[in-house]
């Protein structure tokens, strides 16, 4: 049986509490983070061939447009020695152009100061984003060399910009007469969230604390690669070596192939290394049978970053908690969870406390029902039992699902064969919905040879952009699956799409097939989600393009097209055996879809238990922010207060390797649940408008998808439905509704 929501009195407040917000000011600390989705337009530069810095350009591609279809880097002419000095000449460039606004002895006007904004800077985004986006999906020691030596650099290129003052002066200036400008709605936005901007990047600040303030953003620039350097390198010295073939047992032939040939890429001739994930749980653990085996992956899966070892980032983690909160005092709010959160949908910590702290009581109930369970199969199976264990669960629950209903993962995974998933799946579902067809460009190069390109054509024929498909684990890319854009769209500036959407799925062996599990169909399903929010860009200025709207809004999008991969006519489509062609039984196939909801308990308690860390760390003032010896312990008791200190369902990520929130989710990390509130309700208006049909689609491109950060999150929301979102949806799809 279900508990009862002890929320379910408030959930009107709840409800109340989606309301519109601005548009998160990111400022110019968007060179900080070059993987950003939130990053200005890459257009054709103004240029003479008989410059000099034609020729400049003709010797690093990176300074150059490329002549390749929408813009596509050109990955075979790009080096790792074109970075460094690109950069330079980049922010060089973008000095240069600040500066004729910031000194331009005519009155300010929107068109001379903000719109002239708008066109600075394209080189150095150009470099930002295709150095961010290779360093985070193919790295090397080069490459993050030059990103730890360009991190301050950047840092403090970007305070040159955001705490100029005869810049803010301009800005100011036009801010407080702005009524009186009579610009059209996406133009009056615009001037406020560039005035936004500069006041949180410290605008006002006195010129002492502005001193201070560039001293805090290099160390975090600094803090960031450091961090993110130090997980890619803890989670391949953790991998699990094990000796014999026979400790694998429950692995498929595959599955143990990998292994021997990633311990052979090792120097580990005939042993076998089980690569980890970033998340706390490990794949392998739901089929190993090797108890100690499953203890030892576990294990050395929740210890990455904490054993004190050369990567170890809790002191990384230490003081970038305290430098965000010395910041965000500065800027006028108590926590660096307020001054995040008074940007976002969800407004303030007290509504996302309410939300997190309501559904984790819930959601623990249930774990602990589910591991009461799991419990009596390890009494009915095992010779001596042994109380469940964090690295038992998925083992055991897999064997529960078996008997309830009737299926195993190794039954259905042929059934999820890659390539005809994606074509057969998420392209069907597109052409359905939105009109959009592909074709493969097989001609353009890649930066690695895994990665696939596809060109999207729109309903009528004309061309819309490229996605590049980079679906595949390796030891060079960070964790996790993400979408990223190369190139965006602007009517000021033109430019076409080119979109990179990233999975982290094991390779097979040369030859064999890559059946997926549901989980990653899923994924694969809701990272496409993201690049149709990237392809259907159609905004006027290159701040608002694309994905640029709040961070607990962006998420939005990319679940609602997750509906797909179940909807009765697209799983017909591509759940095919991948040998035989034949559909996926109707019986079984009914089985999947029935046992949805199953471990819903776990996921979301595992999932609530990251997020309540990422507040209760961020929630914190200055002088409370745990040591690097002591985070662990807070983490600890943060979980504890909470409810969730449940031992078989670690948070779904550990502190030390939280890389979400040591970047663009810091204080953010609630909003996947907050996001699904918006998913759930969405996806019931396609139901309520007969699903899968191009006018509903177009309402959606065209009311929301197309409009990025040009109008407030929610209003885009309301735009779209035509009412407010009910949380009811959401609990009803995670089984966690009231009785």
């Amino acid at each position: 049986m279900k508990p009862v929501l002890s929320f379910a009195a408030r959930l009107p407040s709840i409800k109340s509490t989606l309301k519109p917000a601005l548009f998160p000011a990111i400022g110019f600390s968007l060179l900080l983070s070059a993987c950003s989705d939130d990053q200005p337009e890459v257009t054709e530069a103004d240029m003479q061939d008989d410059t000099p810095m034609a020729v400049e350009t003709e010797a690093n591609p990176l300074l150059a447009q490329s002549t390749l279809p929408y813009g596509m880097p050109p990955f075979d002419q790009i080096r790792n020695e074109h970075f460094l000095p690109a950069y330079e000449r980049a922010m060089e460039m973008e000095s240069e152009e600040i500066d004729v606004i910031a000194n331009n002895p005519e009155p300010p006007t929107f068109e001379n100061t903000i719109v002239a904004m708008e066109r600075t800077g394209q080189a150095l985004t150009r470099v930002a984003r295709i150095f961010g986006n290779i360093n985070g999906a193919h790295t090397n020691p080069e490459l993050q060399a030059v990103q730890r030596e360009m991190a301050p650099r950047l840092s403090a290129h970007s305070d040159s910009i955001s705490l100029n003052p005869e810049l803010f002066a301009r800005v100011d200036s036009l801010y407080q007469q702005r009524e009186e400008l009579a610009l059209d709605s996406e133009s009056d936005r615009l001037l406020e969230r560039y005035h936004t901007s500069f006041v949180r990047a410290g605008a006002q600040l006195s010129e002492e604390q502005k001193d201070r303030l560039r001293e805090i953003n290099s160390e975090l620039a600094t803090l960031s690669t450091q961090f993110t350097q130090n997980v890619l390198a803890e989670v391949n010295a953790s991998a699990v070596v094990v000796d014999t073939r026979e400790e694998l047992a429950g692995l498929s032939d595959a599955q143990i192939q990998a292994a021997a040939d990633e311990a052979a890429e090792r120097g580990e001739e005939g042993k076998y290394v089980i690569t980890l994930r970033n998340t706390s749980g490990q794949p392998p653990l739901t089929s190993l049978e090797n108890r100690a085996l499953r203890e030892r992956i576990q294990k050395a899966s929740v210890a990455r970053g904490s054993r004190g070892n050369e990567y170890d980032t809790t002191g990384i983690v230490s003081d970038t908690l305290k430098l965000r909160a010395e910041r965000a005092q500065m800027l006028g709010y108590e926590t660096h969870a307020d001054y995040i959160l008074s940007e976002q949908t969800a407004g303030n910590k007290v509504v996302v406390n309410q939300l997190l702290g309501g559904l984790a009581p819930v959601a623990v109930a249930n774990a602990r029902l589910e591991g009461e369970e799991i419990k009596r199969m390890i009494d009915e199976t095992e010779a001596e039992p042994f109380e469940l264990q964090a690295w038992d669960w998925a083992y055991y629950a897999e064997k529960v699902r078996q008997a309830r209903y009737a299926f195993d993962e190794s039954e259905v995974r042929p059934y999820f064969e890659l390539s005809n998933v994606l074509e057969n799946g998420v392209f069907y579902a597109a052409e359905q919905v939105y009109g959009l067809t592909f074709e493969r460009r097989d001609d353009l190069p890649t930066y690695h040879p895994d990665v696939q390109v596809w060109e999207v054509f729109d309903a009528d024929g004309s061309g819309l952009g490229l996605m590049l498909g980079d679906f595949y684990a390796r030891g060079s890319k960070r964790g996790g699956a993400w979408m990223n854009s190369y190139n965006t769209q602007s009517g000021l500036l033109g430019g076409s799409k080119v979109i990179g959407n990233h999975l982290n799925i094991t390779k097979p062996p040369a030859g064999e097939p890559t059946l997926m599990t549901f989980d990653e169909v899923t994924t694969l399903f809701h990272e496409f989600g993201h690049v149709l929010h990237g392809l259907f860009s159609d905004v006027e200025y290159p701040r608002f393009a694309g994905t640029a709207v709040p961070r607990d809004f962006v998420e939005f999008p990319s679940q609602v097209n997750e509906m797909w991969a179940t909807w009765p006519e697209v799983l017909a489509n591509y759940a095919l055996h991948y040998e035989t062609g034949e559909r996926i039984p109707q019986d079984l196939l009914d089985r999947v879809l029935e046992a949805r909801q199953f471990n819903e308990g776990f996921a979301t308690t595992e999932y609530l238990g990251a997020s309540i860390i990422d507040q209760a760390l961020h929630q914190l003032p200055p002088e409370q922010i745990p040591d690097a010896d002591q985070i662990m312990a807070f983490e600890a008791h943060a979980l504890a207060q909470a409810g969730l200190n449940y031992d078989p369902v670690p948070p779904r990520y550990r502190t030390p390797y939280f890389s979400h929130i040591m970047g663009g989710y810091s204080a953010g990390y609630y909003s996947y649940i907050w996001s699904e509130v918006l998913d759930a309700d969405a996806v019931q208006w396609f139901i309520e408008n007969g699903g899968m049909l191009r006018e509903n689609g177009d309402q959606f491109r065209n009311a929301l998808l197309s409009r990025g950060g040009s109008v407030e999150a929610m209003d885009l929301y309301q735009n779209f439905a035509g009412r407010q979102p009910d949380i009811e949806h959401m609990l009803r799809r995670r089984g966690l509704q009231p009785q």
